[in-house]
Formats: structure tokens, C-alpha cells, sequence
């Protein structure tokens, strides 16, 4: 059997349309070959496609969540580390098209890497078989993760790290604005920011407090 006869019967299995072979060869194909063509530009459709998708699934599952909490699953959901774990459970690894090099140095099991191409098959898909058929698609690989407690409950200051990251935004910084009262009543002022976004304060009877309850209100404010 033929590498792409291989892959084919393999995507076909798994409800991708899987028809186009020059379309899904670029799909699992890494820049370390060399061609004219690799994944990229469908990671780009992909990632926008898993984005909808995922951010519609919760809208209608979750009707009284609020934005901040959607924006806490959604950026789980759809973060690479999310993509690539989807990616190995449906056997990407096995289908990569790589350069030797890139093989040898350990790319067939990056996160980046799978949760790249995991978003250039969706993107695939899309090209192929339109929207709603890729939606499908990701709401049977993304059915555990959905069920599951990815972005769930999170500690605030864990939460902001991640929606600052998902949102490809420099890390949000911690500052101690005021101190105020005696020692064995004081009071701490704590202002969160981050960059080109914005900044929220809050103020508790410990610093470790005040950045949780700091970062608590940055998410209800911009998440």
C-alpha cells in the first residue's frame, strides 16, 4: 500500500473527507523537507476554524457562564497543548511528513508541532468538505476534552497566565502599589497588568491575596 493509499484509509476512518491528496500530503507536511508546500497556511484556516467551533460548542453549553469563564475554556481548549494531545490520540505521529533531521531531533512528538498539524487537518477539512462538516468533526475528537475540566475552576492567577498566553499576549506583571495599616492588620494594594490590554488593583490583608483577588478582577474585566 502507498503511503498516501496508507494515510487516506487512515483520515477516512477517522471522518475526514480525505480526497484531495495534494491538500492532505501539505496538511501533515513540516517545513524540514523542504517543499513547496507545507502546513502552515492551513494551520492558520485551522486554528480559526477549531477557534468558531469550540467557542460556539460552549456558548450553547454553557447559556448562564459568563465571558471570562467561556474565555478560560475556550483558551484551554484550543491551546496547542490541547491540539497536540488530540493529535497523538488519533495517531498524527504515525502520518507526520518530516525531514530527518527534524525526526532525529525530536519533532514528531513536540506539542507545537502536533498542535500544529492537528489545526492544518481542520483546516483541511474546512477546504474540503466546508464548515459544518469540520465542526462535526471537532465535536467528536473534542468530546472528552469538552466533558472533561480543561479551564475549569482555575486558580485566577493560573487562569490570567493562561488567557495572557492563549491570547498571545506577554505575561501579566505583578506590582505592590500601597502598603498600609499596622503590621498586625496591613493592608496590601496589588495591580496586575498586562501589556496593551490593561491593568486591574486590589487590595487584601496579604500581597499573595491581593494578586489572586487582583487577578480575579482582570478577568472579569477583560477575559
Amino acid at each position: 500500500m502507498s503511503d498516501w493509499n496508507r494515510t487516506r484509509s487512515w483520515l477516512e476512518e477517522l471522518g475526514f473527507a480525505a480526497q484531495d491528496e495534494r491538500l492532505w500530503t501539505e496538511a501533515l507536511t513540516h517545513g524540514s523537507l523542504g517543499e513547496d508546500r507545507d502546513y502552515q497556511r492551513l494551520e492558520f484556516l485551522g486554528d480559526r476554524v477549531l477557534g468558531l467551533a469550540i467557542a460556539a460548542w460552549l456558548f450553547d453549553q454553557q447559556a448562564e457562564a459568563r465571558e471570562g469563564v467561556l474565555a478560560q475554556r475556550l483558551n484551554a481548549l484550543v491551546s496547542k497543548q490541547a491540539c497536540a494531545r488530540v493529535a497523538r490520540k488519533i495517531g498524527v505521529t504515525d502520518h507526520l511528513r518530516l525531514g530527518r533531521q527534524a525526526r532525529d531531533d525530536g519533532a514528531a512528538d513536540s506539542d507545537n508541532i502536533l498542535g500544529d498539524v492537528m489545526e492544518s487537518l481542520l483546516g483541511a477539512q474546512m477546504r474540503e468538505a466546508g464548515f459544518e462538516s469540520a465542526r462535526a468533526l471537532i465535536h467528536t475528537l473534542w468530546a472528552d476534552a469538552v466533558e472533561g475540566d480543561a479551564g475549569r475552576a482555575k486558580h485566577p492567577k493560573s487562569a490570567l497566565q493562561e488567557w495572557a498566553a492563549g491570547n498571545r499576549r506577554r505575561p501579566p506583571e505583578y506590582a505592590l502599589v500601597d502598603r498600609s495599616g499596622p503590621d498586625h492588620n496591613a493592608r496590601f494594594t496589588v495591580r496586575v497588568s498586562v501589556r496593551n490590554v490593561g491593568e486591574a488593583e486590589a487590595t487584601a490583608s496579604s500581597k499573595q491575596e491581593a494578586e489572586t483577588a487582583a487577578a480575579k478582577a482582570f478577568m472579569e474585566r477583560y477575559g
